[in-house]
């Protein structure tokens, strides 16, 4: 009697101990710390996927935030546990140090946004073998050697700028029909010269074969040569807004936030002017009165698709690594927001159709500056 109530308490403690273990497990990797966030539905996660955000906020209507959405997407939809770091500073070591501490807290995955990161993937892709890496809007390589090596743990994703900004340009000559068009960028790399030379292209192909009449003058291109000062953004607006300009498309983060307000401070002043967003949907970054918002469309490239996607891809066993993928308007990875409030009927439908064109190859967008508008 004595041995049997002995090996009652026994076995009593071991499932004790044993549900202690699985509270244990059950919170981990849940806490982001002072600089970061976290997010899980509190299932158990078929694994972890972190993100180090580049210099931008979360919230920063680019890459950081497009990235996140996809993390967050992977979260509800595929019960994958997502966490992501900010680092201190925006050097190789910084970006490293991030990515080690994702690593040592089980986030075997991770993605990062924009070319900052080209060699810190570089040496993280050999430095933990165990570990997926997603590079957006880059490919590995070292300070030295710009010779891209995408490991067999590594995926480099980049988009098709120039053909979202074509499409852009195009439904933006065909709902305003006449008038001056401006573009402000922020750093001239070349994502951001693909958006304004496909926005070109598309202004030119809007005139030359649907009826338009849209200018664009060399002072109205315009690269400030950051993603964050979003004071100067708004003086560069202001500046063109009073030559005459009538819309500016913005491919420049937070630069051109500071165009956005410019423009919103117009228009509630009963002034017509208009931005084109860039990167997701900015329409409602440009509300200013009511529903109403200063955004005409918007050029985006689907980046929190790519992140999302990755991370599926993973969790089925498909994930492409060694390969560089190209997200265009043939794969919908480019393009303008399905909902466009200030586009009419008219002009959507014509902007279906020159990307239906687009998708069969009869009208091609050049990648490089070429026969632009002038």
């Amino acid at each position: 009697m004595k041995k049997s109530i002995g090996l009652l308490v026994i076995c009593t403690l071991i499932l004790v101990l044993a549900a202690c273990g699985n509270n244990n497990s059950k919170n981990e990797g849940t806490n982001a710390g002072t600089n970061g966030g976290s997010a899980h539905e509190g299932t158990k996660a078929s694994f972890k996927a972190g993100m180090v955000t580049d210099s931008g906020t979360i919230d920063d209507k680019s890459f950081n935030q497009g990235t996140w959405e996809g993390l967050l997407r992977a979260t509800k939809d595929l019960g994958v546990e997502s966490k992501y770091l900010k680092p201190t500073g925006t050097t190789e070591s910084d970006y490293l140090k991030e990515i080690g501490n994702l690593y040592d807290a089980g986030y075997k995955m991770v993605v990062v946004p924009g070319f900052k990161f080209e060699t810190a993937i570089y040496a993280a892709q050999d430095k933990y073998k165990d570990a997926n890496f997603v590079l957006i809007d880059g490919s590995p390589h070292t300070a030295k050697d710009m010779t891209p090596k995408v490991g067999a743990n590594t995926v480099s994703i980049f988009f098709a700028e120039h053909e979202s900004g074509f499409i852009a340009g195009v439904a933006s000559a065909l709902q305003l029909k006449q008038g001056e068009a401006g573009f402000i960028g922020g750093i001239e790399i070349p994502p951001v010269q693909k958006y304004n030379w496909g926005f070109q292209q598309g202004l030119k192909y809007a005139n030359d074969n649907l009826g338009t009449k849209i200018t664009l003058k060399p002072e109205n291109v315009v690269y400030q040569g950051s993603f964050d000062d979003a004071a100067a953004g708004g003086q560069i607006a202001a500046q063109m807004y009073d030559r005459g300009v009538n819309f500016i498309f913005t491919a420049a983060g937070g630069v051109g936030v500071g165009a956005i307000n410019e423009a919103k401070t117009r228009a509630k002043a009963g002034k017509s002017v208009w931005i084109v967003g860039v990167d997701g949907d900015q329409y409602k970054d440009g509300v200013y009165e009511g529903d109403k918002s200063i955004i005409l469309t918007s050029a985006m490239k689907k980046v929190s698709e790519a992140s999302f996607d990755m991370v599926k891809a993973l969790q089925e066993g498909k994930f492409p690594g060694g390969q560089t993928l190209t997200f265009d308007i043939k794969n919908d990875g480019v393009g303008i927001p399905a909902t466009n409030p200030n586009l009419d009927d008219t002009t959507i439908t014509k902007v279906n159709e020159v990307i239906t064109k687009l998708k069969s190859g009869e009208i091609k967008v050049a990648a490089e500056k070429g026969d632009l508008i002038k």
